[in-house]
């Protein structure tokens, strides 16, 4: 094992000098025996002649690079020479490349030549494209009917050390006239979604029916055009495909079983003409659809299907994204989307039903955006349910507040109350007394007590004062039975009531109480909370103390100072959001099957919406459009 000690100088080139301990010892012990220089003098000399040493070879490897990149470029030159001078030499007509347009005797990318000379090794191909001088016209005017005036050719040489490509250029001219007029030409259009031009998108044309195939591979230019001439006459042949980095594909369809009618079929070439072809491509977005049930937990193991608005083909529709998809932790994500209209629908046999979406049925997803759709999802465990959507009919928007009452008819009359981003709470019938602690829609008419002093069975229907011998009681209450939310996820917005205004001598007042146990306790407070205020103002916000909690009941206060007059309530409805938000929806759950439901919307500024004849027999939806 060599145990000598060493010592190292770096310069900033990389080079290392080595000096090892025995040298400098052995130098030392000759300085000392000739009576020379001291062991500190002895070091500072050695710094001194490492320094030159550095300096030498710094010059040196300098040098060594001038002279190697001399060579290359006299490689290259030569190169240029010898391989351009071949394009020159060979007939205007094979001016082109293998694959390519013009098609010719030059090779294209995929055949490079490798040659080696001054020992580098090199890969040398060509590139040939048509070019139409404007002096004479223009094919896109029909003012130029031979528009291949001459050939621009450009040869590449890649270093295959390296990497490095060098880029030749020259043109070459037909002699006397201009090239074949048997051809014709495809001008390619990019833009984007708002119909602006897109530079430098990727343009590929293929056309694989001639042998060798037609493979060319463009770039749109400033104006997101590109017109490729000299194509030769074809059929629905050719095949285009534009893209860019980080940007959606747009591309030609052949017709196919599954797509007997593209949209955008494969491109036709008439010669002497020009076909036309637009392209649009846009930045690439996300989405995310989350799964969530009524209390907005995660939805695991979702089965859906996503389809965009745009079609690839008709009779029958063919969309350019249609896929299934299962949701995963409530959620799919689809990244590096294109800008489109996406609806999500549930695959049949799953044990959900879409209760309501936010925002509202369909994702409008924009280029470059993040966007995120939620589906708010109920247990399939009832036949028969309805989802009223209801939206602005000029601009599509979700209603907000919008009043929904759908009834049934036949023997037993049905009433159901909804309002749009959230769910409604109405009672305008007494009439079934006393004696019921839980509110149901099969007995709505019904309450859970009164102090004895209430009067619900006079008409017109109504909670009023109990008269005795003439005379009005002064003062009485009556409590509701308990309304269930269905989730403890609820938020209560307002309470309103009619008639809104009493006679001056009398008054009408509410109290609230909630809970997240059926059976209570019921501590009734007013708008600020304590037992000390009342809700005296029809329209009034509930209290946020009743926010988190699944059940609900009123107290209605009715007094007077002239026992001639009694305060009356015909109606109190009471509004709140359950579980998740879905903007614009209501959705209806438990239905008996049947035609014969009546639906009534309502909105303030809007024309009421009424459809009789509804017909209820599955999971069924309706979007109703209102007008101002």
């Amino acid at each position: 094992m060599d145990s000598t000690v060493h010592f190292y100088f770096v310069t900033k080139h990389g080079i290392i000098i080595e000096i090892s301990k025995h040298f400098l010892e052995t130098k030392m012990r000759e300085k000392i025996k000739s009576k020379g220089f001291t062991i500190i003098e002895l070091l500072v000399g050695l710094a001194i002649f490492a320094l030159l040493i550095i300096g030498v070879l710094g010059v040196f490897g300098l040098l060594s690079r001038t002279v190697k990149l001399a060579r290359e470029k006299t490689a290259l030159a030569s190169l240029a020479s010898n391989y351009l001078e071949i394009v020159r030499n060979i007939p205007y007509a094979d001016v082109g490349t293998l694959n390519g347009n013009p098609k010719g005797a030059l090779v294209d990318f995929s055949n490079a030549i490798t040659t080696q000379i001054q020992g580098f090794t090199y890969k040398i191909y060509y590139e040939v494209t048509y070019i139409d001088d404007p002096a004479d016209g223009t094919i896109v005017l029909g003012t130029d009917p031979a528009p291949a005036d001459y050939k621009q050719v450009k040869m590449s040489v890649v270093n295959a050390a390296t990497g490095l490509v060098t880029k030749f250029l020259t043109t070459v001219s037909p002699k006397g006239l201009e090239g074949t007029t048997n051809a014709g030409a495809i001008k390619v259009t990019v833009f984007d979604a708002g119909g602006n031009a897109v530079p430098n998108a990727d343009i590929h044309i293929q056309y694989p029916a001639i042998s060798p195939a037609i493979i060319l591979d463009r770039k749109s230019d400033v104006n997101g055009e590109w017109i490729e001439v000299g194509l030769p006459a074809a059929t629905n042949n050719y095949r285009l495909v534009v893209s860019k980095p980080a940007y959606s594909t747009d591309q030609t369809y052949p017709v196919t079983v599954s797509n007997p009618n593209p949209t955008k079929p494969d491109a036709t070439v008439v010669n002497g003409s020009v076909t036309a072809i637009p392209f649009a491509i846009d930045l690439l977005a996300n989405l995310t659809i989350k799964t969530l049930d009524g209390f907005c937990s995660n939805l695991s193991g979702v089965d859906m299907n996503i389809v965009g608005n745009k079609l690839i083909g008709t009779s029958p529709s063919v969309y350019k994204y249609n896929q299934d998809e299962t949701s995963a932790s409530g959620q799919v994500a689809l990244t590096g989307i294109e800008w489109d209209t996406y609806t999500p629908t549930l695959l049949i046999g799953q044990p959900w039903i879409v209760v309501g979406t936010s925002p509202i049925q369909k994702i409008g997803v924009q280029p470059s955006s993040n966007q995120t759709f939620t589906m708010i999802l109920g247990t399939n465990s009832t036949p028969t349910s309805f989802l009223v959507i209801v939206k602005d009919a000029s601009t599509g928007a979700a209603l907000e507040g919008a009043n929904v009452h759908l009834q049934k008819g036949a023997s037993t009359t049905q009433n159901y109350y909804g309002t749009t981003g959230g769910s409604v709470w109405i009672q305008s019938d007494w009439t079934g007394g006393s004696g019921q602690s839980n509110w149901s829609t099969t007995t709505p008419n019904r309450y859970s007590q009164d102090d004895g002093n209430i009067d619900v069975n006079s008409a017109p229907t109504g909670v009023r004062l109990k008269k005795i011998s003439g005379h009005y009681q002064l003062a009485g209450w009556l409590e509701s039975a308990t309304f269930d939310t269905g989730t403890s996820a609820s938020n209560f917005t307002t309470i309103t009531w009619s008639p809104s205004t009493q006679n001056a001598s009398t008054t009408l007042e509410f109290q609230l109480a909630s809970s997240n146990n059926p059976a209570g306790p019921w501590n009734y407070v007013g708008p600020d909370g304590t037992v000390d205020t009342f809700y005296s103002v029809s329209g009034t916000n509930i209290s946020s103390v009743h926010d988190n909690n699944q059940y609900l009941r009123y107290k209605v206060y009715l007094e007077t100072v002239d026992n001639t007059e009694t305060p009356i309530l015909n109606s109190i409805q009471l509004n709140y959001v359950s579980g998740c938000y879905t903007p614009g929806q209501v959705y209806f759950g438990d239905l008996t099957s049947g035609s014969n439901y009546d639906l009534n919307v309502t909105l303030p500024g809007y024309t009421t919406y009424t459809q009789n004849g509804v017909s209820i027999n599955n999971n069924d939806s309706l979007e109703v459009l209102m007008s101002p």
